[in-house]
Order: C-alpha cells, then sequence, then structure tokens
C-alpha cells in the first residue's frame, strides 16, 4: 500500500517526461525550428507576382502566361515573396510609372 504522500514511480515520470518531450517536438515541428514567423506567400508555386502600372495593385499570374496589360512585373530584386516582406510593404506606398521607373504612389484615400 501507498500513501497520498508517496513520490511518484520512476516509470511515471519517464512516461510524463516522455509526453512533454514529443509535445516539444510537435511544437518545433509545426512552428519551425529557425525562429522565422510563418507567412503567406505573395504568390502560389507556377504564379509570378506582378503589379499595376501607376498603382499598387497586384496580382499573381501563371508562369506559363504573359503580364496582362495595365501591369507590370516587379523590378529585378525588389520582388514580394511573403505577405508584409520587406518589399510587400515597400510597394504599398512606391509604384512603376508608364515608362518603369520607381515612383511615390498616388494617394489611396
Amino acid at each position: 500500500m501507498t500513501s497520498s504522500n508517496s513520490r511518484p514511480r520512476p516509470a511515471f515520470r519517464r512516461r510524463v517526461g516522455a509526453a512533454a518531450l514529443m509535445g516539444a517536438i510537435t511544437v518545433v515541428a509545426l512552428t519551425g525550428c529557425s525562429g522565422l514567423s510563418l507567412q503567406d506567400a505573395i504568390c502560389s508555386d507556377g504564379e509570378y507576382p506582378v503589379m499595376t502600372v501607376g498603382g499598387t495593385g497586384s496580382a499573381c499570374v501563371k508562369d506559363s502566361e504573359k503580364t496582362p496589360e495595365g501591369y507590370t512585373r516587379y523590378p529585378e530584386g525588389k520582388v514580394p515573396q511573403q505577405v508584409d516582406d520587406e518589399w510587400d510593404v515597400y510597394w504599398r506606398t512606391h509604384t512603376v510609372d508608364e515608362k518603369g521607373g520607381i515612383v511615390a504612389a498616388p494617394d489611396t484615400e
């Protein structure tokens, strides 16, 4: 007979420890071990992002399709990859004009 004040048996402690370890492994696997947050991609695989000429609108185009009229590709090296990344935020206040120059976006109010 064991008293209510007795210490847990070693087998019980091993099971609790194993369960805690598996929980920690699951959290790391789901959130990534690099510390990066999980962000939504701007476009799906097989697509590339485009922006409206003279505005801050954007869209995704299938790799096999041409850029639609009224849209242009982002300048090389300034292509947003994930929602809220450096370039996604930048292009909220900038745009490309008809000549391909980067300019401040018109007021969106």
